[in-house]
């Protein structure tokens, strides 16, 4: 009975992510993690929250974090927000964003209308040391 419970609490402590998806809509919000809204047109905050705890288990901070954010573009994208600026840190899994529109500050990443850059020379070394590669979806 012990392992089955020791097997069971990990299961259902994963289990507080599913259905938190970013919507469709919600795919063209960008956060700004700068803070930068200063071209933008406030149109309200929103607060999300999540569970940050489950019975007297904290969640991973991160998780919290990531979810509050999927939320936040849920919502802003309701309110035909195209950007999102979280006003604080979350708190016992609350966090207020501000909602903007920013109106056409150029395409999306990866959307772009301009070429391409030119990759460099086979055999040459990544500048910096090091190479970047974008996720897939």
């Amino acid at each position: 009975m012990r392992k089955i419970l020791v097997l069971f609490v990990p299961v259902v402590l994963s289990a507080c992510t599913w259905g938190i998806k970013l919507d469709d809509d919600a795919r063209s919000v960008r956060t700004a993690w700068n803070g930068d809204v200063s071209s933008c047109q406030e149109l309200g905050k929103v607060t999300v929250q999540v569970m940050n705890r489950v019975g007297p288990v904290d969640r991973n901070d991160l998780k919290v974090r990531d979810e509050l954010e999927v939320l936040a573009r849920n919502e802003a994208a309701k309110m035909h927000a195209d950007t999102i600026k979280p006003l604080s840190e979350p708190s016992e899994g609350s966090q207020p964003w501000g909602a903007y529109t920013c109106g056409a500050r150029g395409p999306a990443p990866g959307r772009s209308n301009a070429p391409a850059p030119t990759p460099p020379p086979s055999g040459a070394a990544p500048q910096g040391g090091f190479e970047t590669v974008p996720l897939k979806n």
